[in-house]
């Protein structure tokens, strides 16, 4: 490679990678360096702006750590997350939405039903429903990893008021595959405004930061794909102008009241009516 020029570094570069021994990571990463060249080549991407790509990353890494990615978010509000998503959707299966920068492994576990509304603030409500396969059967040993924003919009790792996992928990679903959560009703909240993905790219093209109230759950049984989605309130107001392109058709749900004396008591509410959003998951086989 003494004798490098325009016509012959791409597809040096590309070769210099024939050698990694998996074969999905060799068409991976020999595909991406392709588009990366031809990306250069069609904007005729000068030292400056190359420059300036490279600081805008090592911001995003600086600001990054184990409960913020803003790797993620960068992911989500270019689309690229949701594209992937709808790339691994199977058509019979829930679709699959944003994981967002807010997820953290090793939530704790709850019984079903779960009750997560504690000290906090909020319109209290229940979310119900079933996990089965694309054929209807109920998935028995199906697991949720839930988790969603406080009253106020806030995750718990950008509130240091609220506790340590807060609105959040894995659970197990009953032998029918049911599962249950008492929790309060999420609200609209902005993607971060502190870092370089909204700094340098969100605002100054003049779009918005808000998200739609939504649930994030990832269910997940062996045998079957994982699935990692959002749930969202039909009415609310950001569903047409979502910050991240997240929101499907079929994963907005709509809260309607109960007759649930029971269910109103534990929440603490006066009953015997209570607000339930129904939601079913249908997974896809691995």
């Amino acid at each position: 490679m003494r004798n490098l020029t325009l016509d012959n570094i791409t597809a040096a570069a590309v070769d210099s990678f024939a050698g990694l021994p998996d074969a999905r990571q060799r068409e991976l990463v020999q595909t991406l360096v392709r588009h990366l060249h031809a990306y250069a080549r069609e904007v005729k991407l000068s030292h400056p702006e190359w420059r300036a790509a490279m600081a805008f990353l090592h911001r995003v890494g600086d600001i990054s750590n184990a409960e913020r990615s803003e790797f993620s978010l960068l992911s989500d509000v270019t689309g690229l997350s949701s594209l992937v998503d709808l790339l691994g959707s199977h058509p019979q299966a829930t679709p699959g939405s944003v994981l967002g920068p807010f997820h953290t492994v090793g939530s704790p576990w709850k019984d079903n039903p779960a009750h997560l509304i504690g000290d906090n603030a909020g319109e209290r409500v229940l979310l119900r429903g079933r996990v089965t396969g694309t054929d209807g059967q109920p998935l028995k040993d199906a697991v949720l990893d839930f988790w969603q924003n406080a009253a106020n919009g806030l995750y718990w790792q950008l509130d240091a008021a609220q506790p340590r996992d807060n609105l959040r928990c894995q659970m197990r679903v009953d032998l029918q595959g049911g599962y249950e959560i008492a929790t309060i009703r999420p609200v609209p909240y902005q993607i971060p405004t502190d870092g370089p993905a909204w700094v340098d790219l969100v605002e100054p093209a003049g779009r918005g930061s808000w998200r739609p109230a939504h649930f994030h759950v990832i269910v997940s049984a062996p045998g079957h794909r994982t699935l990692v989605t959002e749930l969202f309130d039909a009415e609310d107001p950001y569903l047409e102008r979502d910050a991240v392109f997240g929101v499907r058709e079929a994963l907005i749900g709509r809260y309607a009241e109960e007759h649930d004396p029971a269910a109103a008591q534990r929440l603490g509410l006066p009953g015997p009516g209570v607000p339930v959003m129904r939601m079913d998951f249908r997974l896809a086989p691995a």
